[in-house]
């Protein structure tokens, strides 16, 4: 039997992946469109991403399948495709692996639509949703399923109910934080801090508290963010912070922080206790091999 991811990452450190979206668009996808729905039509361009992030030392990968839900998939008129999106997800990152062991991470981002009474949606329609996303990505042999992007603590918890209701052998809870207008603490779109986030996951049976994304969110605030999930819960801990902090350019979010400016402050990551280390928005493959440097680096001398 495989050993479970969140049993590994109390034992040994590992890689994550970098930046999805950005790279389909650099392979062809044009912006607004539904990218998962290329692991149907260009599974080989979802492939050749997903292998270049492997080959750079990133031993998780993360399902193309972040708006792989119903309700995302509709928008784009690709509901019916919903489980054969959702396998070839997991198929195709099982398959960047070429044969080496690695940890195929079941991506799950958030269903776009506000809870009542916020918005229309409904508890029970979301969790609908929710375990039939869950329910495909661990039938195709996700290793774990990644709740990720999140800013409330409503639509994560139905989250967590859906993984544990599909069986998931690990349970990831990552949330997006953004940094404060005066730069001195990190909170969710919704007002959420890591101190609540990580008594909430614990409390709600998730395996491993994580963050990515976020406005501000660079890797020396996700060691800064790591320290407080540490003094709030015993659960191993994930980042995946952003490539530097963006800059404006032709009305687009443009990140241009070199792969060995991210990889500087891993180190200070790995001291607060983190056992993932990967990257989101902005990031590379050439990113992620600087993170696998610096990871090794510190697990020899450590």
């Amino acid at each position: 039997m495989k050993p479970l991811l969140h049993e590994i990452i109390r034992e040994r450190r590992l890689v994550g992946d970098g930046a999805m979206g950005t790279q389909l668009m650099l392979a062809g996808l044009e912006q607004g469109n539904c990218g998962e729905a290329w692991n149907l039509s260009h599974p080989d361009r979802v492939l050749a991403i997903q292998r270049r992030y492997a080959e750079a030392g990133a031993d998780c990968i993360l399902s193309n399948t972040f708006g792989g839900s119903r309700l995302m998939l509709r928008r784009h008129g690709h509901e019916k495709d919903l489980a054969e999106i959702n396998r070839a997800g997991v198929r195709i990152a099982r398959e960047a692996f070429g044969g080496r062991p690695g940890f195929v991470l079941g991506d799950v981002g958030p269903l776009g639509a506000l809870l009542e009474p916020y918005g229309e949606l409904t508890e029970t329609e979301a969790l609908a949703a929710l375990e039939e996303q869950c329910k495909e990505l661990v039938g195709a042999g996700a290793d774990a399923i990644i709740i990720e992007t999140q800013t409330g603590l409503e639509e994560l918890g139905l989250a967590i109910e859906a993984a544990k209701a599909a069986h998931a052998p690990s349970i990831i809870a990552s949330l997006a934080y953004d940094l404060s207008t005066d730069g001195t603490f990190y909170k969710t779109m919704m007002g959420i801090s890591p101190e609540q986030a990580a008594e909430f996951v614990q409390e709600h049976g998730a395996n491993i508290v994580a963050l990515n994304c976020g406005t501000g969110m660079d890797m020396k605030g996700a060691a800064i963010v790591a320290r407080l999930y540490r003094e709030h819960c015993t659960l191993p801990i994930m980042v995946q912070p952003n490539a530097g902090l963006p800059v404006l350019e032709n009305l687009k979010a443009v990140y241009k922080q070199l792969p060995a400016d991210t990889a500087r402050e891993v180190p200070a990551v790995l001291e607060a206790g983190v056992g993932i280390v990967g990257s989101c928005c902005g990031s590379t493959p050439d990113h992620t091999r600087e993170i696998r440097r610096k990871v090794d680096e510190f697990t020899r001398t450590h």
